[in-house]
């Protein structure tokens, strides 16, 4: 097998940061039977493989963006310390990665260049006061009073009191300027990994290129 999972911008990255991620995170599934096992750890080490290139394109952002080269992130982009930095097994809250899917789930929750370049990206979002006054109009539902939740109110009646729009501003923007991060992230992710080159046996576990391929959030 080769020793590389996947090249980066035609520098290679190491199948040996897939094998540490693999350790650190246990196998999801329980097969028994050997041909159903060896298909899951096949489409495990792919799943793998696409976590930790995640993390590379990520360390390669946060170099960019950084005057010092990767200063701003928490791990370094300088080949060997890149090759053998150690991976941590500090998971998200489940309701702060739900929506993401598998991949970047764990990504985020493994690689600190990731976390980083996200809220770089939703420090970046601006959000004008028009649409946060809109997402307060449109979902009045989430401002009543608790008087009113109480009572069963119609949020949308125009005798139902709210709570005040300058006490939730503050809130609604941030939800607000989280969700255009992560979109921006997603283009970010998009983007970068077009020209990723995955050697046999570590492509994206859903690439109908392979027989066994599944696409699984």
């Amino acid at each position: 097998m080769t020793e590389h999972a996947a090249f980066v911008d035609g520098e290679p990255v190491s199948r040996d940061r897939v094998n540490a991620l693999l350790e650190a995170v246990p196998a999801r599934d329980r097969e028994t039977r050997p041909e159903a096992l060896a298909r899951a750890e096949r489409q495990r080490r792919r799943w793998a493989a696409q976590v930790v290139v995640i993390d590379e394109l990520a360390q390669r952002a946060c170099a960019e963006r950084s005057p010092r080269g990767a200063g701003n992130c928490a791990t370094s982009h300088d080949g060997a310390a890149a090759e053998t930095r150690p991976i941590t097994a500090t998971l998200p809250a489940e309701r702060d990665v739900a929506d993401l899917g598998s991949i970047v789930a764990v990504a985020l929750a493994h690689s600190s260049a990731a976390r980083t370049l996200l809220e770089h990206l939703e420090r970046e979002q601006q959000i004008p006061e028009e649409a946060a006054y809109d997402y307060y109009d449109r979902n009045r539902d989430r401002f009543l009073t608790p008087e009113e939740l109480a009572r069963g109110a119609d949020p949308f009646h125009e005798t139902s009191d709210l709570l005040p729009y300058a006490q939730v501003r503050e809130g609604i923007i941030l939800e607000l300027r989280r969700a255009a991060g992560r979109r921006a992230f997603f283009d970010w992710l998009d983007r970068a990994r077009a020209d990723v080159v995955y050697a046999p046996g570590y492509e994206h576990p859903g690439d109908p290129s392979h027989p066994d391929h599944e696409h699984r959030h």
